[in-house]
């Protein structure tokens, strides 16, 4: 698997130093695993976009196929998908966060609103767009959810109808896009799994639950790229942050 470590941090108000720190820190620690719960031995190649900004990172990702990115902040996101969109008719992307990230645009794009710039910049369809964690959002964001009829899972219902249940639903709908990309902000999980994010929530996914899902969206043969991002090093505790970053790395392998 062909991994690209994309230390930016572009955060609104420097509120995501550190993250750029992340990539270098997941890979160090990819050797804790030798195989995934799957038995899979995971290969890898690397390669870095050693000066990120958009343009240098859509121009990177234009020459990939099947790869994972790793940040940095969230608004990475923004250049890697569209790249990949460019690349892929009808693609869709799963995001897993505590935040929907569809904050007012701006520009540049930041990782508070890099979801609803793909949107508004006719990159990705809102129906093509799930969400999944949601638990703390802004009212603007609420708004503009509902208003493009985006799905989405929030912390709450996943608690009423259980994992099981939501991720059948998730992919379900997922099968319909030509493409599928993941994108796995680290504050999905709760803060007691996930300290060492730009912004830690509690009553998020447990690190088993994260990999629940991820296991059976694997599955999904439409699955061909993926992000981890909003590790930040100088935030967390005993490296258990980073730890589970690597591992979500090692299971998507």
């Amino acid at each position: 698997m062909k991994i690209i470590k994309i230390p930016v941090s572009a955060g609104w108000l420097k509120k995501t130093t550190g993250v750029e720190k992340g990539p270098d820190k997941i890979i160090k620690h990819l050797e804790d695993f030798w195989f995934s719960e799957t038995g899979v031995l995971p290969v890898y190649s690397f390669d870095e976009v050693k000066a990120p900004t958009q343009k240098t990172v859509f121009e990177k990702i234009k020459s990939q196929n099947e790869f994972i990115a790793l940040g940095g902040d969230h608004s990475l996101t923004y250049s890697v998908f569209k790249a990949f969109a460019s690349n892929n008719k009808n693609p869709g992307i799963i995001v897993f966060d505590a935040h929907p990230d569809l904050m007012p645009t701006t520009d540049p794009v930041n990782h508070e609103n890099y979801l609803r710039a793909l949107i508004e910049h006719d990159v990705v369809k809102p129906k093509n767009i799930i969400l999944v964690g949601i638990r703390n959002s802004d009212p603007d964001e609420i708004k503009f959810l509902k208003e493009n009829k985006i799905k989405n899972f929030p912390m709450n219902l996943i608690a009423e109808e259980g994992k099981e249940a939501i991720c059948d639903t998730i992919m379900s709908a997922a099968k319909n896009f030509d493409a599928l990309y993941l994108s796995i902000d680290l504050d999905a999980v709760d803060a007691a799994f996930a300290p060492g994010v730009t912004y830690p929530e509690v009553g998020g996914l447990t690190s088993r639950e994260l990999l629940y899902f991820l296991h059976r969206l694997k599955k999904l043969k439409n699955l061909k790229a993926a992000d981890v991002v909003e590790l930040n090093p100088d935030k967390d505790s005993n490296n258990i942050t980073a730890l589970l970053a690597a591992k979500l790395v090692v299971e998507l392998c």
